[in-house]
């Protein structure tokens, strides 16, 4: 499965569960690859082992904490972390030379305290907008490291970079879309999640049935979202979306659709699920737009109780009858 695009020094800024991935990918189609991670449980016991539940990585790729380094390493930087995290990362990168370089960001998210894009969020940290890019789009590691190939998306507001990092990156386990609309690709990827815990709890309740309406009513909510942010409201309906719907409502690997069933039953979900912050960063920036979210919304009032989630599920069923569209 190599890659016909010449090989690029490539460093991925993570080495959680999606991080390792993406240097076990980048390395396997042919790149030279840095991992790098903050000091803790998780990057020592990949240091050590060079591997973890979901990948074993190469000998070739270099594990390390050290990250002038792992930035001076490459000109394609790929970060992988908690998007709530982005932030504080940012303010410790961008004190280093990093003019010219290109940054990918793999995180579905918008960050809570600002209700900003993650994109927004490096722009905002001195960043330029034009060496920005998003990667998102469904799949599991759990299925790419059997083969099993899927199609994602890659979007910039610089059509160029966007064209060079599909080149880069493509081979027969991804095909990849240029994407052409990153307001539409970022908040589409990153609601995604809110209606994974929704799944979850419907499964919890035992109404798995009603994924059907869930897909389509939710699609619909953030379509207008993305059209009162400015984007392209079609995007809902791509890829980085409801073209993720399977990966997110319905797999067993889905960490937010498991915290979702897991608080209806009231037990405990403690890997992260980044639809619980997206879903009060969401809630918050329809309210200032004043685009009706409900399904949003009550996501958002069971994470702020996380208690009667049952009840609170419940309720949408007594909201007035309206017109579909």
């Amino acid at each position: 499965m190599q890659n016909i695009i010449k090989k690029q020094n490539i460093t991925i800024l993570g080495c959680g569960r999606w991080g390792s991935f993406l240097a076990w990918y980048a390395n396997r189609i042919g790149h030279n690859v840095v991992s790098w991670g903050r000091e803790d449980d998780i990057f020592r016991a990949i240091k050590e082992t060079r591997k973890n539940e979901y990948v074993e990585l190469d000998e070739k790729i270099e594990i390390t904490n050290d990250l002038e380094f792992a930035l001076h390493h490459s000109d394609i930087i790929i970060i992988s972390i908690n998007a709530q995290a982005l932030r504080n990362l940012l303010t410790v990168v961008t004190k280093h030379d990093i003019k010219n370089k290109k940054f990918v960001l793999c995180m579905k998210g918008v960050e809570e305290v600002t209700c900003l894009r993650l994109s927004e969020v490096c722009v905002s940290m001195g960043i330029d907008k034009d060496n920005v890019a998003v990667w998102v789009g469904p799949g599991h590691i759990q299925d790419f490291t059997k083969s099993v190939p899927n199609a994602m998306v890659i979007d910039s507001v610089n059509k160029e970079l966007t064209k060079e990092l599909v080149d880069v990156l493509k081979s027969n386990l991804i095909r990849f879309y240029y994407g052409t609309d990153m307001i539409g690709t970022e908040i589409g990827a990153a609601t995604k999640n809110i209606f994974g815990i929704i799944a979850g709890a419907l499964d919890g309740m035992g109404y798995p049935a009603l994924k059907g309406p869930l897909m389509a009513r939710g699609t619909r909510e953030v379509a207008r979202l993305i059209e009162a942010l400015g984007g392209n409201e079609l995007s809902a309906y791509g890829l980085c979306h409801l073209g993720d719907y399977e990966t997110t409502l319905f797999s067993k690997h889905s960490n937010n659709r498991a915290w979702g069933e897991a608080v209806v039953k009231g037990e405990k979900f403690l890997k992260l699920a980044e639809g619980v912050a997206t879903a009060r960063a969401v809630s918050t920036m329809a309210k200032k737009l004043g685009v009706e979210m409900p399904l949003t919304d009550t996501v958002n009032q069971i994470v702020q109780t996380n208690t009667n989630a049952i009840q609170i599920l419940q309720s949408l069923f007594n909201r007035e009858i309206i017109t579909e569209f």
